[in-house]
């Protein structure tokens, strides 16, 4: 961001919006291998010129790692059952596809929330995985805050829990002035002035919105303003 603006001849903007969400084009496109919806090869990478894809991956990676991928980065309660699932059927053919992925991961979830396809934890966290997406994030809400002017916005939408808790530390790290143990006889004028002051709670869909756009169901709006 710094490196756009600065070819630009901008050294600092009045707000900054993070959409961290995937985009629609991405999850249609089978060929790009996001959905379960639509077969196509396994891969999921957001750039398909480097990186590993998903079926490279989960053929070198052992059965403990695949479940502590799908439980940390999807929060699927059934990772156990799945990632044993996966090895065994890795070792029955070569996992290609995104319905075959889909199916083996089918077959070991027993329950599922109503309205949600058995994958769907699964795929978010392969993709999650495979594109550091997380640590992306970390990254960049600090250059998010440095290019905004005293008075400026940030502004992020989050489309699951993992990102949303990210995003809430941060903000709350950031407008926090007292990080002082506990006890210490320090005046309030004498402490440091926070760097963020968080606007409003967070923001979610309402109704309307989601009847009109189902995707946006899980979405959670945060803002906060650079003090200086």
């Amino acid at each position: 961001m710094q490196e756009a603006l600065a070819a630009r001849g901008i050294r600092h903007v009045a707000g900054v919006l993070l959409d961290l969400g995937v985009s629609s084009p991405q999850l249609e496109e089978a060929a790009r291998g996001f959905s379960f919806a639509r077969d196509g090869p396994l891969d999921m990478r957001m750039d398909p010129t480097s990186g590993e894809t998903a079926a490279e991956w989960l053929t070198r990676a052992d059965e403990k790692e695949i479940r502590e991928v799908i439980f940390a980065h999807g929060e699927e309660r059934f990772a156990k059952s799945i990632a044993a699932a996966i090895v065994a059927a890795r070792g029955r053919e070569p996992l290609r596809t995104t319905r075959q992925l889909a199916e083996i991961v089918g077959r070991a979830v027993r329950t599922r929330e109503p309205g949600q396809h058995p994958a769907t934890r699964t795929f978010q966290a392969l993709r999650i995985h495979l594109n550091q997406e997380l640590e992306e994030l970390e990254v960049t809400l600090p250059r998010a805050v440095a290019i905004l002017e005293p008075g400026g916005r940030l502004a992020v939408v989050s489309f699951h829990s993992l990102e949303d808790r990210i995003v809430k530390n941060f903000i709350r790290g950031r407008s926090t002035a007292d990080h002082l143990p506990r006890g210490v006889p320090v005046r309030a004028a004498e402490l440091p002035i926070p760097e963020l002051r968080p606007i409003g709670g967070a923001v979610k869909p309402s109704e309307e919105e989601i009847r009109r756009n189902p995707r946006a169901r899980s979405a959670v709006l945060r803002v906060a303003e650079k003090v200086h």
